[in-house]
């Protein structure tokens, strides 16, 4: 069964199930198509399955058994749906509890107790630029960690750095044919790959020198090893300023290079289920209609995928996991599945707890980026150009502001705008990197919901007034409007369980722009009549309504944070 984390959906589907005596299980509850019908609809047509009697009838004696509770005060039949409507003041003194008085638990914890997820992401290359393709496992990743940890789990954040391979042996074949870069950098070791790929076109045998340096590297080469150490020294250094920048902490950093002493044992336990195909150990996946897993290439070199298997190993040793998620684009869909059978075929009872996550691409230009072709758009400059950017806007629309607010601000909009272009789709389509659409403070972007939690602190501070938690009398809030924002409010729990379960951090996104427009929508009708006003003449409704718009910000600062974004208290 779905769980549903407010009680007010529950209290739904519990009435229908107890009166019609029945398992909640298989009751869906959903929002009518229109608000005059009801706030929560529950569906018979899956009771009437198993009864043998027509969906509507069964609604009818719902609607007609049913008794007000503290939840629900009145219930409507509507074809094969039974319609509720909220107990709207009690809805609206448990949003205060929950988010003012934090009295209550909103955001229930128990689904993730003593359950821990391992989430690998972000996982560059080293000795190549942090681009702005890989931003999206990055956002995706850390949007999950953050999703997982506030239903309760125990999340391990792993970024599995690529430092291992042939595309190594390549980089120490070029220094050794044209020199170590002086000095030494993220960009002079591009450049150094970049130039030997070339050569390849010229000279195919280049290819065969990266390869036996790399033999060298697996073989503890001290020559090789020392400028390896340097490569991922100088490129880890350069990474962790991005990811600082964008607020982003790792609770485990290990590369490929970390399982090679485990690759021997791993390799004599996969004796029974490998076999050797033109000089090269692979797992045959005939059977499931797949290429082989090639484990061991005929030169003896290790592939990714042995050490793939290894790490899995690890990590569940180590972690004990519920799940092990990979976010990791799609195109390396068919791995995954070779992966998760492999292990599978190693009788790990936990394979499938593995799971790939995977996404679209990244294009600039209409075009995929590649750091192998040199075409490539680096994240630290993206981030760069939108601060200054957003610094150039906010220079015109707060003049009096000092220059480090303007700055601050200037970062947590410009990085904010980034990271929710790149979370705002669905994670299977491809995104198309555009500055209009990514810094808009008007469309379904990252500045709109900045820039209406900004709102919301501003009406606060203008009251010039405490609101007190104990004396409000949420009653006060008959307008539709009202109640449009505390419905929105109230599936907030229910969001983060879609979102996490779905793995898709764009439902919290769409669910965050939705609560902006009905915010937006209540605040504009106050320009036509006064007393609709958030600060109107009324005492007491100006206190409840200020409790809403103080519930509005929690949340909408809440969401932000999960996303892994800032929400400024002044734009």
């Amino acid at each position: 069964m779905t769980p549903l984390l407010h009680p007010f959906r529950n209290a739904a589907r519990d009435a229908v199930a107890q009166i019609l005596d029945i398992s909640p299980h298989d009751l869906l509850v959903s929002t009518p198509p229109s608000p005059e019908h009801g706030d929560y609809a529950v569906a018979c047509f899956s009771a009437a399955s198993v009864k043998k009697i027509a969906p509507a009838t069964l609604a009818t004696q719902v609607a007609n058994q049913f008794s007000s509770n503290q939840y629900l005060v009145s219930a409507q039949a509507m074809g094969g749906y039974v319609n509720f409507h909220a107990n709207r003041p009690h809805a609206f003194q448990y949003l205060t509890d929950c988010l003012l008085h934090q009295t209550t638990s909103f955001v229930p914890t128990s689904l993730g107790q003593g359950k821990t997820i391992c989430i690998d992401y972000s996982s560059p290359n080293i000795a190549k630029h942090l681009a702005y393709h890989h931003l999206r496992s990055t956002s995706i990743g850390h949007a999950l960690a953050n999703l997982y940890d506030a239903l309760g789990y125990t999340v391990v954040r792993i970024n599995h750095l690529g430092d291992w391979g042939t595309t190594h042996g390549m980089l120490l074949a070029a220094q050794q044919k044209w020199g170590l870069p002086n000095p030494l950098t993220i960009q002079s070791l591009n450049d150094l790959y970049v130039r030997f790929r070339e050569a390849i076109k010229e000279t195919p045998d280049l290819t065969d020198d990266g390869r036996a340096w790399f033999k060298k590297l697996e073989d503890g080469d001290v020559h090789a090893t020392t400028i390896w150490k340097q490569f991922k020294t100088t490129s880890w250094n350069e990474f962790s300023l991005i990811y600082d920048r964008l607020g982003i902490v790792f609770d485990e950093v290990r590369g490929e290079s970390a399982y090679q002493k485990d690759i021997p044992d791993l390799i004599k336990r996969l004796e029974d289920i490998s076999t050797i195909s033109d000089g090269a150990l692979v797992v045959s996946l005939d059977d499931k209609d797949m290429p082989p897993l090639l484990l061991k290439k005929n030169d003896g070199a290790t592939l990714y995928a042995t050490r793939d298997l290894a790490a899995a190993e690890y990590r569940f040793a180590t972690y004990d996991f519920f799940r092990s998620l990979y976010v990791v684009d799609r195109g390396q869909s068919l791995h995954f599945k070779q992966l998760f059978e492999t292990l599978d075929r190693m009788n790990h009872t936990w394979a499938n707890r593995c799971q790939h996550v995977p996404f679209g691409l990244v294009r600039v230009g209409g075009k995929k980026t590649s750091t192998r072709t040199g075409h490539v758009v680096l994240l630290q400059d993206v981030l760069n150009e939108a601060q200054e950017k957003i610094k150039q806007k906010l220079n015109q629309t707060m003049a009096d502001a000092l220059p480090e607010t303007i700055d601050k601000l200037s970062k947590d909009i410009g990085i904010g705008a980034i990271l929710f272009s790149n979370l705002a789709s669905q994670r299977d389509k491809d995104v198309d990197f555009s500055w209009e659409d990514i810094l808009s403070f008007d469309g379904d972007a990252c500045p709109y919901i900045q820039y209406a939690h900004a709102r919301c602190n501003a009406i606060l501070a203008k009251s010039n007034q405490e609101i007190n938690h104990t004396q409000l009398d949420m009653t006060q809030l008959t307008q539709d409007a009202e109640w449009s924002i505390a419905y929105k409010l109230l599936e907030f729990p229910d969001i983060l369980y879609r979102s996490t379960e779905n793995h898709e951090p764009h439902i919290l996104c769409h669910y965050l722009l939705d609560l902006c427009g009905d915010f937006s929508s209540w605040y504009a009708t106050g320009n036509q009549d006064p007393s609709l006003r958030v600060l109107c003449d009324d005492q007491a409704i100006q206190q409840a309504r200020l409790g809403l718009v103080k519930s509005t910000a929690y949340i909408l600062k809440e969401g932000l944070s999960i996303l892994g974004i800032a929400a400024p208290p002044r734009m």
